[in-house]
């Protein structure tokens, strides 16, 4: 695939924006190589917005939900990590990573299914050390009646019969569908207020950037520890509470940034 690096060489360390910037052009890359969409630019420009009022870091409630989704990850029988074109071409090492360390298969589950993207994503999945991904095989994709879009075809043996499901960078009508058939819902939202952040059993309020090697770090050190004090973890978590706390603290780093620039 080509890969013009040319433009994210130019961007200096000293620049204020510098990783921000480097991020996008990953995603301008991978829309000229057919990973990301088109739509995925806007999405993820809607999702930085969200990221300046969250100060730009990972904060306390994203870290508490995070702790949570790797606990449920590791009591699950068949979890699943849902790849689509943006996470495949910002943290494709990192998702590979995490799949390895939870023992949970990655699975290609796109809106825009435009000819030879789904290939690609594979290929950058594989390059980045995948093994198994599922998603891949149209012939043997089955359909979730609850969804009428492009993300109702899965795989048999993936989201089909997952028992709980990561989805990060989510759209909320297949979080919806997904809850309807009974299956627990994770989800990267840096919007709080979204209908994937409200529906989610656990929302990671955060970017994703950031979300998934903390997840990896999580997972690591969790382990270690028995099922019983998994369980824990995810009986002391209140998906509704976690998102308050977080707008609370959307709230107070506003009041501090309008005290800071019109002191």
């Amino acid at each position: 695939m080509n890969q013009p690096n040319e433009n994210i060489d130019l961007i200096p360390d000293s620049h204020p924006r510098a990783k921000s910037l480097r991020e996008r052009h990953k995603l301008i890359i991978g829309m000229k190589n057919l990973v990301v969409a088109e739509a995925g630019l806007i999405a993820h420009g809607r999702g930085e917005a969200f990221d300046y009022i969250l100060g730009e870091k990972t904060n306390p409630p994203a870290i508490k939900a995070m702790n949570a989704a790797v606990a449920m990850l590791m009591l699950a029988k068949h979890p699943i990590i849902s790849v689509n074109g943006n996470t495949a071409a910002l943290i494709s090492k990192e998702l590979v990573k995490l799949s390895k360390i939870l023992n949970s298969k990655l699975e290609i589950n796109l809106f825009y299914r435009k000819e030879g993207r789904v290939e690609a994503i594979k290929n950058m999945l594989v390059k980045a050390g995948a093994e198994e991904i599922l998603g891949i095989n149209e012939i043997e994709m089955v359909e979730i009646e609850e969804l009428t879009c492009n993300r109702r075809r899965v795989a048999p043996n993936g989201i089909k019969i997952a028992d709980v499901v990561f989805v990060p960078l989510e759209d909320g009508d297949r979080t919806e569908a997904l809850k309807k058939l009974g299956k627990k819902v994770i989800a990267v939202d840096l919007n709080p207020l979204s209908r994937t952040s409200i529906n989610a059993d656990i929302t990671i309020v955060d970017n994703i950037i950031r979300v998934v090697p903390k997840m990896i770090e999580i997972a690591t050190k969790l382990k270690e520890y028995t099922k019983k004090r998994l369980n824990e973890i995810i009986l002391k978590f209140n998906n509704k509470k976690n998102i308050c706390t977080m707008l609370n603290l959307i709230k107070e780093y506003i009041e501090t940034q309008k005290e800071v620039s019109f002191r």
